[in-house]
């Protein structure tokens, strides 16, 4: 098998897996309330159980334990005030923090950024709407999409070999330009500010932040995926890494700048 082989010997499999992701996290967008909320919650809590199981493989029951408890809280978190939802987001880290016999610093750091990006992806879908809820994935997934394929064609620089060695200055690169198209044709759709353009292209970045760090966390354990849920993918992790990373960007720098800009 030649070197372009091996490029793409993954693609058949990676795309399969992806349409069905497509499919089911549209739908779950466009349904919105109660759907949406669990979904959130499902993914969120078996990305605590893949954390747990790279930190402590040794210890399944307590992986498990931790994914409900997780789940349930930001569930739960929907639907109480801000104020009530935050000390019922953090209760599994505290948890995990007297369960875990090591690395429990990476635990609670991790998995704090889940909760609070299945909080931000909630909220964003319940205050915001379908349309901006759309947006926000539209610009993850044009970002991970773009810079794959960018990445695999131009090459080029390696962006951080020792923690992520596919990734390339190419095609991190490629991936603002797609989130700024995306940005764009939203800013002429809703009649947003061209400051959308930046904040998309900020909101890739944080994405690509977001990657990183679970690599970072996967290297350091040794391990090549966070698990073997989705084919072609590895686990929730590694697919929705980008997402958490873009959510809770935005949910942090919403409150500053005031989301959408123009609209509000």
């Amino acid at each position: 098998m030649n070197t372009s082989d091996t490029k793409w010997s993954d693609l058949a499999v990676r795309m399969g897996s992806a349409t069905v992701l497509v499919i089911v996290g549209l739908a779950g967008v466009a349904i919105g309330g109660h759907a949406f909320n669990v979904m959130v919650a499902l993914i969120c809590g078996l990305s605590v159980w893949e954390l747990v199981r790279m930190l402590t493989p040794r210890t399944p029951a307590v992986a498990w334990q931790l994914a409900l408890l997780s789940g349930v809280a930001l569930l739960l978190s929907g639907y109480l005030p801000a104020g009530w939802a935050l000390p019922v987001l953090l209760a599994p880290m505290m948890v995990g923090f007297g369960q875990l016999s090591q690395h429990r610093t990476i635990f609670m750091s991790y998995a704090v950024l889940v909760q609070l990006a299945g909080f931000g992806m909630m909220s964003v879908r319940d205050e915001l709407g379908f349309g901006w809820m759309l947006w926000l994935v539209v610009v993850v997934v044009v970002t991970d999409v773009v810079g794959y394929f960018a990445g695999r064609m131009i090459g080029g620089p390696k962006f951080w070999p020792r923690v992520s060695p596919k990734k390339t200055w190419s095609g991190t690169a490629a991936g603002w330009v797609g989130a700024a198209v995306v940005g764009w044709i939203t800013m002429i759709v809703t009649g947003a500010t061209s400051e959308l353009i930046g904040i998309s292209i900020a909101i890739s970045m944080a994405s690509q932040m977001g990657d990183i760090a679970e690599s970072a966390i996967k290297r350091h354990m040794g391990v090549k995926d966070s698990s073997t849920l989705i084919p072609g993918h590895g686990g929730f992790l590694d697919r929705f890494d980008g997402m958490m990373g873009a959510s809770v960007f935005l949910l942090i720098v919403g409150q500053i700048i005031g989301f959408p800009p123009g609209l509000v």
